[in-house]
């Protein structure tokens, strides 16, 4: 066990991911829309160090021979079991939350700007508004996408020249929707995000190569945190990522950050960032009707 501070490997730059003071909210809430977050990012122990854990190696039986010992447990298991208690409390405890969202991808070999959007996101049925707060090129751009309602379309209106076109209608996963995004508006969300780590950690499960360390006293805006990290020392076609983290509320028990990081480009380099979200100012179960997801609320701007 390895106690004391603890700085990310890697040398890694992690910029404008965390507010430490008032963050602009939504464009009916009480907060000054251009007040965003300034960077901060905190990461006090490393707690465990399940590193490369191996299973023993397999013994000849022999007559009167101690049995083996079981074969270890996968580094990942550990995790796991933390991934699939935060989604049973999603899916058991929490019915809807609202959040401001940032949000930063590489798409087609290009790292994007942070982006920064107050959401509230309904569970049952599924439902999400989106106001973009930041970067000015997007900022009071709007997009709201209900399941099983409007013929399943992303509802959304742009700003600048975009906005002649007025409010359209939208196949979520469409070229035109899914134009500079990683993953359309339908798997937005701390559930959705729950469910894609668990399907790749269980995936990964089935080979080695994995590390797993945790970190105790992460700080995200302020709350404290578990931060996972795992890492896949060398590039194979079965895995996504060279590096991981995932950052769990220690009071909420859901994940309100997740950045991954791509193999380095060139020997001795640096890893590659891929994408990250962090959740900020969540707040949960807050009573969301019909009209928080409906293109005529007259807090908004889709007419």
């Amino acid at each position: 066990m390895i106690r004391g501070t603890c700085t990310m490997p890697f040398g890694f730059a992690i910029a404008a991911l965390i507010a430490t003071g008032a963050v602009a909210q939504s464009p009916d809430g009480t907060r000054d829309r251009s007040q965003l977050p300034q960077p901060v990012y905190k990461v006090a122990q490393n707690l465990a160090d399940a590193g490369n854990a191996q299973a023993p190696a397999a013994a000849t039986p022999n007559q009167g021979q101690t049995p083996a010992a079981p074969a270890a447990e996968h580094p990942l298991e550990p995790a796991l079991k933390i991934a699939y208690a935060s989604l049973a409390t999603i899916q058991h405890d929490i019915k809807d939350y609202s959040a401001t969202m940032v949000k930063r991808e590489r798409i087609g070999g290009t790292l994007h700007e942070n982006e920064f959007m107050y959401v509230k996101v309904r569970h049952q049925p599924f439902s999400v508004y989106m106001y973009f707060l930041a970067p000015a090129s997007l900022k009071g751009q709007e997009a709201l996408f209900v399941a099983g309602k409007n013929d399943d379309k992303l509802i959304g209106h742009g700003v600048g020249v975009r906005k002649i076109l007025g409010t359209v209608h939208l196949d979520p996963t469409g070229a035109v929707a899914m134009s500079g995004q990683r993953y359309p508006i339908t798997e937005l969300g701390i559930e959705n995000l729950t469910k894609r780590l668990i399907q790749v950690a269980e995936n990964d499960k089935k080979f080695g190569e994995c590390e797993v360390k945790f970190f105790n006293g992460a700080k995200i805006n302020g709350r404290t945190s578990t931060c996972i990290q795992v890492t896949h020392p060398v590039p194979r076609k079965n895995f996504l990522f060279n590096v991981a983290r995932v950052f769990v509320d220690d009071e909420m028990h859901v994940p309100v950050r997740y950045e991954a990081y791509e193999w380095p480009a060139a020997p001795g380099g640096q890893p590659q960032l891929l994408e990250e979200y962090t959740y900020l100012n969540m707040k949960l179960n807050n009573g969301f009707t019909d009209a928080d997801f409906d293109e005529n609320n007259k807090a908004y701007g889709f007419h």
